[in-house]
C-alpha cells in the first residue's frame, strides 16, 4: 500500500438539473480513494453505520481499495448529505445533513497503515487531522484538505496543523477567507510562510494553481467537460488523483507535482460527468491517458524569443 486516505464515507442524495440520485455512495474519502486507486495502492480510513449497503463495500474492494481502516458501527447510521444544484451547477444548496456516526468519528489507523509514505487528510476537524499525524511514522508527503467551517471555528488548530503538512489543498474562496488576502498569489504566499512547502488553490471550472517555495507557480485549466452533471466530490477526486500520481511515481519534486496536478484535474473531469462515483468506477487506463495527453497538447507552445524592442 502506498497511500492512506482519511475522511468521510457517506450516502448522498443529490438533485441537479439533469436528474437526481438517492442515498448514493459518497464522501471525501470515497471519491479520493477511487481516484487514487487507478494508479496506486490505497487504504481508506473512515466510519459507516450498519445501514451502509454491502454492495458499496464490494465495489470499493473491487477497485483494490484496502478497507481495514473502515470502521462499521452496527447499530449506527451512516453520514448523510442531501443537496440541490442550480441550473448553474457552481451553485448548490444543502438541504439536509445528518452526521450520524461521523459526529463521533475518531480515526484509528491500523498498524499496517502507519508507515505508508503518502497520507491524504480529508477535510475533517483539524484536531482529528492532528491526531492522525500522531499515529503515522515519518510519512514522505502529507496532503491536507480543509473547509470554510474549520477556518471559521477552528482557526488556531488549523494554523497549528499547517506547520505539520507538506501540501495544503483548498479552493479560492477558502484561501481568501483563511488569509484575508484577495489576491490569490498573496494568499498563497501567506500560507507558504506558515508551514506547507506547497499550496494548491482550486478554482472550479477555471482550473487550479500550484504554488511552491522553490518552484514558483504552475497552473492548469479545468478539462473541458461538455455535459457536466454532478460536481459533488470533484475536489476530493482531484486530491486523490494528485496524491495517487505522486505515490505511483515515488517522486515529490517539482516536475512530478506538475504532472500530478494534471492527473488530478483529469480525474475530477470524469467525476462531474455522472452522479456519485458512477463515472469513476467505469474508467479505462487508455481513457485516462487520453485526457492527460489532451492537456499536454492544449498547453504546449515554443518558448518566446525576443529580439530588440522597438520604442
Amino acid at each position: 500500500m502506498d497511500v492512506v486516505i482519511v475522511g468521510s464515507v457517506a450516502l448522498d442524495t443529490v438533485e441537479a438539473p439533469k436528474g437526481s440520485v438517492q442515498r448514493a455512495l459518497g464522501g471525501a474519502a470515497v471519491y479520493a480513494s477511487v481516484a487514487a486507486s487507478y494508479i496506486s495502492k490505497v487504504g481508506l480510513v473512515g466510519v459507516v453505520g450498519g445501514d451502509f449497503p454491502r454492495q458499496h463495500i464490494g465495489s470499493l474492494r473491487k477497485r483494490g481499495i484496502d478497507l481495514e481502516g473502515l470502521e462499521i458501527v452496527p447499530d449506527g447510521r451512516t453520514f448523510f448529505w442531501h443537496g440541490r444544484y442550480e441550473l448553474d451547477i457552481n451553485y448548490r444548496t444543502t438541504l439536509e445533513t445528518q452526521l450520524n456516526v461521523f459526529e463521533t468519528f475518531s480515526p484509528k489507523l491500523p498498524e499496517s497503515y502507519r508507515q505508508r509514505p503518502f497520507l491524504l487528510l480529508g477535510n475533517i476537524h483539524p484536531s482529528l487531522q492532528l491526531d492522525v499525524l500522531r499515529q503515522v511514522r515519518e510519512p514522505r508527503l502529507v496532503l491536507c484538505d480543509t473547509m470554510n467551517l474549520w477556518i471559521e471555528t477552528e482557526r488556531r488548530s488549523l494554523l497549528r496543523l499547517l506547520r505539520q503538512v507538506d501540501v495544503l489543498c483548498i479552493n479560492d474562496a477558502e484561501a481568501r477567507q483563511l488569509t484575508e488576502r484577495m489576491s490569490i498569489p498573496a494568499a498563497a504566499a501567506w500560507i507558504l510562510e506558515r508551514g506547507p512547502s506547497r499550496v494548491i488553490i482550486k478554482r472550479g471550472e477555471h482550473g487550479c494553481s500550484l504554488f511552491s517555495r522553490d518552484d514558483g507557480m504552475f497552473s492548469v485549466p479545468a478539462y473541458p467537460v461538455a455535459k457536466p452533471i454532478d460536481p459533488t466530490g470533484a475536489g476530493d477526486t482531484f486530491a486523490g488523483g494528485f496524491i495517487g500520481y505522486l505515490a505511483s511515481r515515488r517522486r515529490i519534486d517539482g516536475a512530478a507535482m506538475r504532472q500530478a496536478l494534471v492527473f488530478g484535474s483529469v480525474m475530477a473531469s470524469f467525476c462531474v460527468e455522472n452522479f456519485s462515483v458512477g463515472s469513476l468506477f467505469r474508467l479505462k487506463g487508455a481513457t485516462i491517458a487520453g485526457r492527460c495527453n489532451d492537456f499536454w497538447r492544449a498547453t504546449q507552445f515554443r518558448a518566446f524569443k525576443f529580439g530588440k524592442w522597438k520604442e
